[in-house]
């Protein structure tokens, strides 16, 4: 749906994107996950049209970016991470002015107005003030407006940015709908997270260009080996001498009876190491995979494109 290839852009001196490149999957909730300064606002401006690359290509739908850019905006709804509100207008006169711009008014108007503002859990808000809505309800309103026309696409700039955590949750749920009814979205954060429990895929981006993309999956097994949980009733440097043995298994650490390693091989792996511990009459209490998490995935990769940068 989203296929981005060799972007380029620099402002003066600054290199934003350096030959960057990345493929966002139809239907996929993709998150866009780097440091601030690393891209993504420019990579999502670039993607609504809203700038130019110098160099490389980018398509939403089939559709350039560049030379048909109209076409572009059909397919696509945007959320800026800074966005402005009409505060002096109703929250459904907000939503009708910007039916009434792409043509729609009178009664198809007013059913859309109501269909959105349900979806985004604003429907008790239609005859109040933009000015009197939290922040977190004006974020809900804004991704309404994106929806207006119905897009397939949706780009959503740090669109959870300044907002409390029951406001985080509420907008989270409303993306995973978005997602069930179809839409193909790209959202770049730096609350990781939450994304590892949103996204179906991910992409790294660090100094200006994509150093990794995928499933979520992939992103925890590839940036970081498994680890397990080894609980013993007693000899634990015993239970560690003896994984400690074994190939594959490493960055062995023990406290308190419980021995933390990282195994290579998976499942099989896991279950050689377990083996060799039980047989070396070491009684087992509980064993268990530590879960990988997606901050400790990103910060693997950003710091080894940084290293390589660094080197190069």
């Amino acid at each position: 749906m989203i296929r981005v290839c060799g972007l380029q852009k620099r402002y003066g001196r600054v290199r934003a994107l350096d030959g960057l490149s990345l493929t966002v999957p139809e239907g996929a909730i993709y998150g866009f996950i780097g440091q601030n300064g690393a891209g993504k606002t420019t990579t999502i401006r670039v993607l609504a049209t809203l700038a130019l690359p110098d160099a490389g290509t980018a398509e939403v739908g089939g559709a350039d970016v560049v030379r048909q850019a109209d076409e572009v905006r059909r397919l696509m709804g945007y959320m800026p991470d800074f966005f402005g509100v009409y505060d002096d207008l109703k929250v459904g006169e907000y939503l009708e002015f910007y039916a009434a711009l792409q043509g729609m008014r009178g009664a198809p108007a007013a059913s859309l107005r109501d269909s959105l503002l349900e979806l985004v859990d604003l429907a008790d808000k239609r005859e109040e003030y933009v000015e009197s809505l939290s922040r977190g309800m004006r974020q809900r309103l804004c991704l309404a407006r994106a929806l207006i026309h119905d897009p397939r696409v949706l780009l959503l700039d740090e669109p959870a940015s300044g907002l409390d955590p029951l406001a985080r949750v509420e907008l989270r749920e409303l993306l995973k709908e978005l997602g069930r009814l179809g839409k193909t979205i790209l959202i770049s954060s730096h609350i990781l997270a939450e994304l590892a429990d949103l996204c179906t895929h991910v992409g790294v981006v660090a100094l200006g260009k994509v150093v990794w993309e995928g499933t979520i999956g992939e992103l925890l097994w590839v940036a970081e080996r498994p680890g397990y949980r080894l609980r013993v009733l007693r000899d634990a440097p015993r239970a560690a001498a003896v994984l400690a043995e074994l190939p594959g298994v490493g960055a062995i650490a023990v406290e308190d009876g419980e021995i933390r390693f990282h195994c290579d091989g998976g499942a099989e792996g896991a279950a050689a190491a377990l083996a060799a511990v039980v047989g070396a009459g070491v009684p087992v209490v509980r064993f268990a995979e530590v879960e990988s998490s997606l901050e400790a995935a990103f910060l693997r990769l950003a710091r080894e494109e940084e290293r390589e940068t660094a080197v190069g």
